[in-house]
């Protein structure tokens, strides 16, 4: 019965991992939100979904978070954010596909480099090899498959609620 319970948490688990996003410290592993990261290069190396969510980590002494829109962006300047962020460990969602500019507020901060741009993508795709017959008679082709519920239009919150229904209702039939 332990082993039944064991298993039945197991994949719930791993049904609940399948649809939440990963969290991206910006700047990470090397840097944080600081003036000696390189940005560009950090997003560059780093694969933002929908369903991730980017932390700032950062002195609030020393700087903040502003979210602005390209202009903004572009310009280093910060006079009109969509959004301000104050604690030095702030915690911003990627609920949408599109593209998300972020600058530090702080005069010549962000004209020094401290600004990054987040393009969040729909959930990763892959494609899968399917192959029918044998021999000569071996017809393969490629599809592209959704990895997960969100890219195939599911709410995660609707899965995450799902999961852990299931893991009620197996541990109230096995106790």
């Amino acid at each position: 019965m332990e082993a039944k319970v064991l298993i039945l948490i197991t994949m719930a688990v791993a049904m609940l991992g399948m649809v939440l996003g990963a969290s991206h410290t910006v700047g990470a592993p090397a840097g944080s939100w600081d003036l000696q990261t390189n940005y560009t290069l950090w997003a560059s190396r780093t694969r933002f979904t929908i369903g991730d969510e980017l932390q700032f980590q950062y002195s609030t002494t020393v700087h903040n978070v502003v979210e602005v829109r390209k202009a903004g962006y572009d310009a280093c300047n910060s006079s009109s954010p969509i959004a301000t962020f104050l604690t030095g460990n702030d915690v911003v969602p990627l609920a949408a596909i599109g593209t998300r500019y972020f600058i530090c507020g702080v005069p010549g901060h962000c004209i020094a480099g401290m600004k990054v741009q987040v393009n969040v993508k729909s959930k990763a795709v892959r494609t899968v090899q399917r192959c029918r017959g044998t021999g000569k008679r071996l017809r393969c082709r490629y599809e592209t498959v959704l990895r997960s519920a969100t890219a195939a239009g599911i709410d995660q919150s609707t899965v995450a609620r799902l999961g852990l229904a299931i893991v009620a209702t197996g541990l109230m039939l096995f106790f």
